[in-house]
């Protein structure tokens, strides 16, 4: 029995060790790591860590623009738009589905100091929550998790005592002060039943699993990291949950937020997708993403 035990535990050890990580040093700054994992199911994992004090280093959201609020187009061409070296789809956008050009972000979101989706409380509410924090880093590359300032009816003021500059926002904060924070349904949360699968404490849109994207930062505020898992390509996608498990234990991550994520989840990087798309070969075309500007 003693033997047996100790065989338990050598196994149970075994399956929570972190993976083998192929680790890359591409830009000043920023080191990117490919994590493939076995178990609990094949997995291919992109991770970015931002030093956000290192030379070089600028962020901006995709700007506003169009009849709407944005005008859509792939992760991809957005960073060789802008001649970035990182880019990352970020917010939750309608129409949804559609062919639409043009898009509605869901949620605070900025570019360059200018201020143009609002916080809100979005009519689909199985996965989004009402007035989703955002992530916001100032002109001077400090990050901060923001939330809506209630005296102002008009959504975009928010109550902490930051310069607003390039924000995003996503379904919801999942890493809360170093724990996890996955949203719950009424009436124990403020997640709605329902939605096209019947979506509920019981079965939560956030125990999916799916190709995922997500921000966070260190708790010192010196580190932005960006996640993507792949649900293509020989990797089968991740739950909410199993992603700020992962941030949290081996990436040191204190406050992360859930961006849109299946079809829509790109991480690209020098030129080209790191990650594989569930939508198409050169990503889906969304509604904004997050470039990355460095130094090599």
């Amino acid at each position: 029995m003693a033997t047996l035990a100790r065989c338990l535990l050598i196994a149970l050890w075994c399956y929570w060790l972190p993976a083998a990580d192929t680790v890359q040093h591409p830009f000043r700054g920023v080191i990117y790591i490919e994590r493939v994992e076995t178990a609990p199911r094949p997995l291919r994992m992109h991770v970015a860590k931002i030093d956000l004090a290192a030379p070089g280093i600028s962020f901006k959201l995709s700007p506003p623009g169009g009849k709407l609020e944005t005008v859509r187009q792939t992760t991809l061409d957005f960073l060789l738009q802008e001649q970035a070296q990182i880019a990352i789809n970020a917010h939750y956008f309608l129409p949804w589905p559609s062919s639409n050009p043009e898009a509605l972000l869901v949620g605070f979101a900025a570019s360059n100091g200018t201020v143009y989706s609002a916080f809100e409380a979005p009519e689909q509410r199985y996965a989004l929550v009402p007035y989703a924090p955002a992530l916001n880093i100032d002109a001077r590359n400090r990050a901060t998790i923001v939330h809506r300032d209630p005296a102002f009816a008009d959504g975009r003021h928010i109550l902490e005592r930051v310069e607003v500059w390039n924000a995003v926002s996503g379904s919801a904060q999942i890493v809360t002060n170093g724990g996890k924070t996955i949203p719950r349904y009424a009436p124990l949360g403020v997640l709605q039943p329902g939605g096209p699968n019947a979506y509920s404490n019981a079965k939560s849109w956030y125990a999916q699993i799916n190709a995922r994207s997500a921000i966070g930062i260190s708790q010192d505020g010196a580190t932005l990291v960006l996640f993507t898992v792949d649900a293509r390509g020989g990797s089968a996608g991740m739950s909410v949950g199993e992603v700020a498990d992962v941030l949290i234990r081996d990436y040191g991550v204190y406050q992360a937020l859930n961006l849109d994520g299946g079809g829509s989840s790109t991480l690209a990087m020098d030129g080209a997708l790191v990650n594989v798309s569930s939508d198409n070969t050169r990503g889906r075309s969304v509604g904004s993403s997050l470039a990355i500007f460095a130094a090599r």
